[in-house]
């Protein structure tokens, strides 16, 4: 199969199953670079990072970020193509039969059943990501204190402290993910 069919058809099924938007997509991606080999777990810490900090939808942006690494802009555009595709074609085939499903209670117990399994696909990704980020499995050497990023987890202490202040709460975004980056470029020329 053709690297650019591949990632078609990937990020199809990441879209078709992925449902409750783009933190569900990590779970799916995350078996994809399983079984591709196209990217690690490391690797997707750091699309997950790049993803939340630029402008678009996080599932868009991993598929892009993905199909560039993979097959260029090529794939890129791909790999996008085929996430969005079965949004596409289940709206497509909703809006034909809006006015049936509005009052439906089957559609409305469908949807309530598809929330739990979201939450719980979102929660996965959240676990993921936090075991990636603020655990050093691989290079613990025996050492149970030497398993923890330390400076990864005080970052996080320091932002939630931040966050329980009214004045610094109301901060966008986008100050946190600045400062956060500063900081890590500071630890990783510590050595830290």
């Amino acid at each position: 199969m053709s690297v650019l069919l591949r990632l078609f058809y990937e990020f199809f099924k990441t879209g078709l199953f992925a449902v409750g938007g783009g933190l569900a997509t990590i779970p799916f991606l995350r078996d994809m670079g399983a079984s591709t080999g196209w990217f690690t777990d490391a690797d997707l810490t750091t699309m997950i990072a790049v993803s939340e900090s630029t402008p678009g939808p996080m599932g868009v942006n991993m598929a892009t970020y993905v199909g560039f690494h993979i097959g260029g802009v090529l794939g890129s555009v791909v790999a996008t193509i085929g996430l969005i595709t079965p949004s596409v074609i289940v709206i497509l085939i909703i809006a034909g039969f809006l006015q049936r499903f509005r009052d439906s209670k089957l559609v409305d117990s469908a949807f309530k059943g598809l929330r739990p399994a979201s939450t719980a696909l979102i929660a996965a990704a959240g676990v993921s990501v936090a075991r990636n980020v603020l655990l050093r499995l691989g290079d613990a050497g025996g050492s149970f204190l030497k398993i923890f990023d330390w400076p990864a987890i005080l970052l996080c202490a320091a932002v939630f402290a931040c966050m329980q202040h009214k004045k610094l709460k109301k901060l966008h975004p986008i100050v946190y993910i600045a400062v956060s980056a500063a900081l890590g470029v500071v630890f990783r020329f510590a050595g830290a």
